[in-house]
């Protein structure tokens, strides 16, 4: 009893684990399976054809492609101006500050079913052609809030006074900013910008309402659902998934080098 007590934390995080992680073991699991029918539903036989063959169903890698390219370019834009938004509202003083302050967490706030089609009345009355860019538009405006969030983040821990000698030392605004400025905030960018990533890739609601024939890979995957589900499915979500996997693991490698090299 008491070695429960004293392991009871460690325990409670390993099954929210295990609860976070098993929808993503099935996936893969799932991805080695050879349906007899049409759903991959049931477990019937291991089988790597889906592997071997993942492009094999029509259509799916170049809505895969259009995804990676929204969620890329969506990221780059959000990462950009919502850095920029983060340091002016940590930074400086202005007008409308703290309604700004408020107004940038709405879309974190705001049901995505809301969000989505007040974007396509605005899009509609705008006399824009629903696709790739009205879906951009919309990844960019959503992913934002939570770029800003991240770094602000960032932001609001770092100490002036590295700044500070670095001008004593006579760097120029532009060399303290790359220099100093920059690497302290890059752990807060790099967060937001995965986030902001995966929102994109992951979106299927407001790229449902603005995407006119445009079709993403989540809106493959709900179409092929109510058709039958192919295992390559499965085979791509295990791929980002191991990817995103990889990602988070030499981050951390890299972030544990940096933490060892400046106490030595």
């Amino acid at each position: 009893m008491q070695w429960l007590r004293k392991n009871l934390v460690v325990i409670a995080g390993l099954l929210t684990l295990a609860y976070l992680i098993l929808p993503n073991v099935v996936v893969m699991a799932f991805s080695f399976n050879k349906p007899n029918g049409r759903f991959n539903y049931a477990w019937q036989q291991f089988s790597l054809d889906a592997w071997k063959d993942p492009c094999g169903v029509a259509d799916m890698c170049e809505s895969l492609t259009l995804s990676l390219q929204l969620a890329a370019w969506a990221t780059a834009g959000a990462v950009v101006l919502g850095t920029m938004i983060a340091f002016a509202l940590v930074r400086y003083r202005f007008r409308a500050r703290g309604a700004i302050n408020s107004l940038i967490f709405l879309p974190m706030a705001m049901p995505e079913v809301v969000m989505a089609a007040s974007l396509l009345t605005l899009f509609l009355n705008m006399g824009a052609e629903l696709g790739f860019w009205t879906v951009l538009i919309a990844h960019i405006m959503f992913c934002l809030s939570f770029v800003v969030t991240a770094v602000k983040a960032r932001v609001m821990s770092m100490d002036p006074r590295l700044e500070e000698a670095a001008r004593d030392l006579y760097a120029g605004p532009v060399q303290t900013f790359l220099r100093v400025t920059l690497p302290i905030a890059a752990p807060g960018i790099a967060a937001g910008a995965l986030l902001a990533f995966a929102l994109s890739f992951d979106d299927f609601i407001i790229t449902n309402f603005n995407a006119g024939s445009t079709v993403t890979f989540p809106m493959f995957v709900w179409g092929s659902a109510q058709r039958g589900t192919p295992v390559q499915i499965n085979v791509i979500g295990t791929a980002m998934f191991v990817i995103a996997v990889l990602v988070v693991v030499a981050g951390q490698i890299v972030s544990n080098r940096r933490r060892k090299t400046a106490t030595a």
